[in-house]
Order: structure tokens, then C-alpha cells, then sequence
């Protein structure tokens, strides 16, 4: 098998930083190409749990959270990534398991590398990584996290 182009999806957290060594590794013996993916979450798609939010406080709640990740996968690929040449950053909106897999579709990577659960993790493995799992047409190596 050979690997030119690797998936990351990661929302960011230190659960989804343990595929990080998996990622480089593998860009590095392969010379393969790291596309990094952010899903902020669509937050008008959920139950108004707590009452209606304004539409104007969405956004700029969504905006705040877009921000946030461009700075910080930024930051990553600059300390992180360095010694892979090759990576793009993906930030994507939307339910994050769609998103993944709309983003495999329209990538065709030759793995999705990402870890069993993120941020939400209290559990063995995550509703978006079995989401992805279950429906990806590529391979997708799975990594737990440290506790």
C-alpha cells in the first residue's frame, strides 16, 4: 500500500492530538500530503436546550469558534508540521461526521487518521469517529487517546 495523501480530522483537543505522531509518521515515510480538517459545529442544527438563541448570537459564536481554530491549526502546523512538507488546513461547518465524510469523499485521501474519541470523550469510542468508521469508503486508522 501506498500512501500519498492523509486525512486529520481533529477538533482540536489534546484527545485528538494522540493521532499527531501516526500523521507524521506516515507523511514522512510515505512523502504523503496532510490535509488537517476542523468542523466547527452548526449549533442551529441542535435543540434549543436552554431556550432560542438568536440567530446574530450564532453567528458570531460560530465566527469566534472558526477564529479560534485557524489560529490554533496555525500554530500547529507551524510546531508540528514543519518537518512534513506537505499540509493543508480544511475548516469545514456542520455536523462533524458529515463533514468528515464529505470531506473524504471530495479528498479521496488513502487513510483517514483520527483519534477514538475528541473532545466529548467519556467514552471508548466517539459518535463521530464510529459515524466515520462505519460509512468511510477509505481506510481510517483509529488512535486512543492517553488518559
Amino acid at each position: 500500500m501506498e500512501i500519498r495523501k492523509i486525512l486529520w480530522p481533529t477538533d482540536l483537543s489534546h484527545s485528538s492530538a494522540a493521532a499527531l505522531s501516526y500523521v507524521k509518521s506516515l507523511a514522512r515515510k510515505y512523502g504523503a500530503e496532510i490535509i488537517l480538517v476542523f468542523v466547527a459545529d452548526d449549533m442551529s442544527e441542535h435543540e434549543p436546550w436552554y431556550g432560542e438563541f438568536e440567530t446574530k448570537h450564532l453567528k458570531a459564536f460560530h465566527d469566534w469558534i472558526v477564529k479560534q481554530a485557524e489560529e490554533r491549526m496555525e500554530k500547529l502546523c507551524k510546531e508540528d508540521l514543519e518537518g512534513c512538507p506537505y499540509f493543508r488546513r480544511r475548516i469545514l461547518s456542520g455536523d462533524p461526521a458529515k463533514q468528515i465524510l464529505r470531506a473524504i469523499e471530495e479528498e479521496s485521501p488513502d487513510i483517514v487518521v483520527m483519534t477514538t474519541h475528541g473532545m466529548g470523550g467519556h467514552f471508548p469510542f466517539g459518535s463521530v469517529t464510529e459515524k466515520v468508521v462505519k460509512h468511510s469508503p477509505k481506510p481510517v486508522m483509529t488512535v486512543r487517546p492517553e488518559k
